[in-house]
């Protein structure tokens, strides 16, 4: 048997007013979720261990089954994976955003989903302004960047951008956990406050702020950590040949971690407008010559991120209608069966516009196999399914779905 895990980032959310109290996933058009909670079983997980920030690194690695008290360094050093930085023993990498700070207010985490193309100019042009011997700035994709601190120590108290729009940001600059900590805690913040001076001036922004977009107006370092020490899925499961379709640096560090082939899609943006056709289409190819494919798809989580009802319910149905279908109606009569499992990796509600750690639901599709009896597919139908009661944890999930 083959397996596919179509992950919609952030798709979770909880009930909303203006929906008659439904969440977005009681109430968006997902007939093939829907058919395929109705065929397979359904259940609740816990994606975000006791202790861990809801971040998307967390829940990810969680659903492959990685234990977080192992394996757990934060999400610069998935970035760096991705990027392809061989990190030193002492190397500290932390995931640097480039953000939109107006006054003394953090505006939004993403400079208005800088492009790429832009932010590329203005991280190399930090990276000679404010690099050094120790300092090393790297170019991810949008506004998801990397920072490396040679001798650095990751003791250190970050605040997720995303966790805080809209507040000061004074009071949620780097913090020292201990006091050898304070070197780096205090490096951070010099790096932050240069790199305000820097940006304000450059002409990339000049020219986004006369295109009323919103600029780049600050560097943000967060979650701190060191290479992490993670077992193949091969050697996790047996999977010989895995592979993973994302737009997003971090999640293609897991996947190089977890020995997965990376497979790049033209068109893939980690936003609404990401092409679901070609993703799509890319892993169902990959499911002719893998054990697994990972399909990620991003395009909720920064909706739920906008706090924009009408366009997450747009990616969810989208997801529905673009990636399930096809995947499913491409290869539901396959010599060889292809088990489907679908779920977010952790709520991303549109009220708070944060991840929370609630736990999320899921459904696992195995031809031949008993359906249980929910017939819908979302937060509060799959209470009633196999797994509703108790939520798995730990490497429960991925063991159901590829048990025999």
């Amino acid at each position: 048997m083959k397996y596919i895990i179509i992950l919609g980032d952030g798709m979770a959310d909880e009930p909303i007013k203006e929906l008659g109290n439904k969440t977005l996933l009681q109430a968006a058009k997902t007939p093939y979720m829907d058919k395929l909670a109705s065929m397979g079983i359904t259940g609740r997980m816990k994606t975000v261990a006791d202790g861990y920030h809801p971040g998307s690194e967390v829940a990810n690695m969680s659903i492959l089954g990685y234990d977080m008290d192992e394996v757990y360094e934060g999400r610069g050093v998935l970035e760096a994976a991705s990027l392809g930085v061989d990190l030193a023993p002492n190397d500290l990498a932390l995931r640097c955003n480039l953000v939109c700070i107006e006054g003394d207010i953090l505006k939004n985490h993403s400079s208005g989903h800088i492009s790429t193309k832009e932010s590329d100019i203005l991280i190399k042009e930090l990276n000679d302004k404010l690099g050094s011997d120790r300092v090393h700035f790297y170019t991810g994709v949008s506004y998801r960047h990397l920072l490396v601190i040679k001798n650095g120590d990751k003791r250190i108290e970050c605040v997720p951008p995303h966790d805080k729009p809209l507040h000061p940001f004074r009071p949620l600059l780097v913090k020292a956990k201990v006091p050898e900590a304070e070197d780096t805690a205090d490096l951070l913040n010099d790096l932050i406050l240069k790199s305000q001076t820097f940006l304000a001036k450059n002409l990339i922004n000049q020219k986004r702020k006369a295109a009323g977009l919103d600029m780049a107006t600050s560097i943000w370092p967060w979650s701190p950590g060191y290479r992490p020490k993670m077992k193949t899925l091969n050697e996790l499961y047996g999977l010989s040949k895995s592979a993973v379709i994302t737009a997003v640096d971090l999640i293609r560090g897991i996947g190089r971690y977890a020995g997965m082939d990376i497979l790049n899609v033209k068109g893939a943006t980690g936003l609404y407008n990401t092409d679901y056709e070609a993703k799509a289409a890319t892993a169902i190819a990959a499911l002719r010559t893998h054990d697994l494919v990972y399909l990620h798809i991003e395009a909720s989580d920064e909706a739920g991120h906008e706090g924009n009802i009408a366009l997450k319910m747009k990616t969810i149905e989208n997801l529905d209608k673009r990636a399930v279908k096809p995947v499913y109606e491409a290869t539901k009569n396959w010599s060889e069966p292809v088990a489907i499992a679908v779920l977010p990796d952790h709520p991303t509600p549109c009220a708070l516009r944060t991840h929370t750690n609630t736990p999320i639901p899921f459904l696992i599709y195995k031809p031949g196999t008993a359906a249980d009896k929910v017939n819908s597919f979302d937060e509060f139908s799959v209470e009633e399914g196999l797994h509703g009661q108790k939520p798995l944890e730990n490497d429960e999930f991925m063991k159901l779905l590829i048990s025999k």
